[in-house]
């Protein structure tokens, strides 16, 4: 038997990454991971941990205004920018540390080197080792893509950046209509800058239901957000007070920072995947199977790096498949159906399921249950908020096949909305569950007659 120096190597250290080296390592393998930036990845350092901490910061500013409402005075408040700068950073520093220290007690190898595919079962690493594997698993995930290529691109930030901005822009532009660009858009509203949202469609977040689409813009509107609708830039210029974005409607807008969240592309530049015969979409995504494996038996990949449904839990459940299925003697298949997705705007929404127009394509006859209610917490505080709830139900067999929420704690929600819709439940499931007053979440299950239906 032909022997290697490790049963796994694994390239990049996210979330994929680490899940699949320790469970990999825990059936017994002997495992290094290789990561050239910080332990952690996208997520923890500079995707969804950080995004989060600074969309809790961005909603404190609603927070002290509806204070007033139930009887508390609030005195001057300001937002340091800075402060919230140093926080994150300490605690996606933390978060780094405990990922390492997790690999460690796995007995796990850590190489804080970049990593090269040199061979089906070759790996040659940047300080010059080069190391033989049973098998490589890619797990680099994906990065930023500058688009539209326009005069003075290079002026401008990718999502990378915009984390740690030495101070809060007075006025920005995000380009792009999807989470990452609404995400965005939005918190730095609340943060106190002036923000322009420039789309290339008519309304934000393509892809998703139609009537969360447009209670979202009506949301992002609501917050002061400019948006300019077909209207992308098509220049950037430095000016003595920053910059100046020219859009295709002839706007000419002075700004202090421009953000181009118009897409992520695989990061698969550079790794050697091609000499080794890898197959890979014309993006750069490699092709796997339903086992996250390539066309080289040796050869496998998770995350987003696939660009099969480009979110962290996927990518960590891909990576412990792949590790129970190799080393664990199990036969262990991703099932991507039903992924519920937050968007972390405020108002927040929460998916699971399909949306209207999907459903009606594969089921035909739909119930649409909709409800569109004021918090209680707008009650007091006179805040113009609505939530929004939408049940589709397939009139058949009466199955849940997709719900949709925009509103307070839209994301908690659609995780628990999750399991039911995994269980097959019907619409007669939520008629008969009992009602817990007073939440939002009660609404859920006391929808009894269809708003509309759908032939």
């Amino acid at each position: 038997m032909t022997q290697y120096d490790y049963d796994l190597v694994v390239l990049g250290a996210g979330s994929g990454g680490v899940r699949a080296a320790r469970i990999a390592a825990g059936h017994g393998a002997k495992v290094a991971i290789c990561e050239e930036f910080r332990i952690g990845g996208t997520c923890v350092i500079r995707g969804c941990v950080p995004k989060k901490l600074y969309v809790m910061a961005s909603r404190f500013r609603d927070d002290f205004e509806d204070a007033a409402g139930f009887g508390w005075r609030v005195g001057q408040v300001e937002f340091d920018w800075k402060a919230l700068v140093a926080a994150k950073e300490a605690e996606i520093t933390r978060l780094s540390g405990l990922y390492a220290q997790n690999l460690d007690r796995s007995s796990v190898e850590i190489i804080r080197e970049r990593g090269v595919i040199a061979g089906p079962n070759d790996v040659a690493f940047a300080g010059g080792r080069r190391v033989s594997t049973r098998y490589i698993l890619v797990a680099t995930g994906g990065a930023p893509v500058l688009r539209p290529e326009i005069p003075g691109l290079e002026l401008a930030i990718s999502s990378n950046e915009i984390f740690d901005l030495p101070e809060l822009p007075k006025s920005l532009l995000v380009v792009g209509g999807g989470y990452i660009a609404v995400e965005f858009a939005s918190v730095f509203a609340r943060l106190g800058s002036k923000v322009h949202l420039s789309l290339r469609a008519d309304l934000p977040l393509r892809g998703f239901d139609e009537e969360l689409r447009r209670r979202l813009d009506e949301g992002l509107i609501s917050a002061g957000i400019e948006i300019h609708r077909g209207a992308l830039p098509t220049k950037l210029e430095k000016t003595a007070g920053g910059l100046v974005a020219t859009l295709e409607n002839g706007a000419r807008l002075d700004i202090d920072a421009a953000l181009l969240a118009t897409g992520r592309a695989p990061l698969t530049q550079g790794l050697g995947l091609e000499a080794a015969g890898v197959a890979m979409k014309e993006s750069g995504a490699i092709i796997v199977d339903d086992y996250s494996r390539t066309n080289v038996p040796s050869i496998y990949a998770v995350g987003d790096v696939t660009d099969r449904l480009n979110l962290t839990p996927v990518a960590i459940r891909e990576g412990h498949a792949f590790a129970d299925t190799v080393f664990g003697g199990q036969d262990v298949k991703v099932d991507h159906a039903l992924t519920p997705t937050a968007v972390f705007t405020t108002p927040e929404i929460g998916t699971v399921g399909l949306g209207e127009a999907e459903a009606h394509a594969k089921h035909g006859r739909l119930l649409v249950f909709e409800t569109s209610f004021r918090p209680m917490r707008a009650t007091l505080s006179k805040r113009a908020e609505k939530v929004f709830m939408k049940i589709l139900v397939d009139a058949a067999s009466d199955v849940v096949v997709g719900v949709h929420i925009l509103g307070p704690e839209a994301g908690e929600m659609t995780q628990l909305l999750a399991i039911a819709l995994r269980l097959g439940a019907r619409k007669a499931d939520f008629d008969a569950t009992m009602a817990l007053h007073p939440t939002l979440a009660e609404e859920l299950v006391t929808m009894r007659a269809p708003s509309r239906i759908v032939e």
